[in-house]
């Protein structure tokens, strides 16, 4: 088995509490069936995502996602193989934004969508040293 990494960024629609908890549910669900781990960073003008895992199955469940119309704007940000996985006790790890992260205003001016793959990697790897939350 190959592992991959993916990152993709989103923008929400309807989002809301209760809109992120079934997204939860069902990823931790799918994913631990599908033995991919990771991590979803959510607020209310950004998703970003790092998912690891079998490179085919990542290939299909970001194929969901782009059909999911809780996403607006979806952008592959960052898809490669990987020597190991950042988060592999998480079947989704879900954190608040940092403020190390972009504010509002760099989202709104399309720090999300221009990130390089790099800046994205490097957000995942600093959460992966972060307790939970932390």
């Amino acid at each position: 088995m190959r592992l991959g990494q993916l990152i993709y960024t989103s923008r929400p629609f309807g989002f809301d509490a209760p809109t992120l908890d079934d997204i939860l549910l069902v990823a931790r669900a799918n994913n631990a069936r599908s033995r991919i781990t990771g991590a979803l960073i959510c607020r209310a003008d950004l998703y970003m995502q790092l998912l690891e895992g079998p490179r085919d199955t990542l290939t299909d469940t970001f194929g969901r996602i782009l059909r999911d119309d809780r996403h607006l704007e979806v952008r592959l940000v960052h898809c490669s193989d990987a020597p190991a996985r950042l988060f592999p006790e998480w079947s989704m790890r879900d954190d608040p934004p940092h403020s190390w992260m972009w504010t509002q205003e760099q989202v709104r001016a399309g720090a999300a969508r221009d990130a390089l793959a790099s800046e994205a990697m490097d957000v995942f790897a600093r959460l992966a040293t972060l307790p939970r939350g932390g």
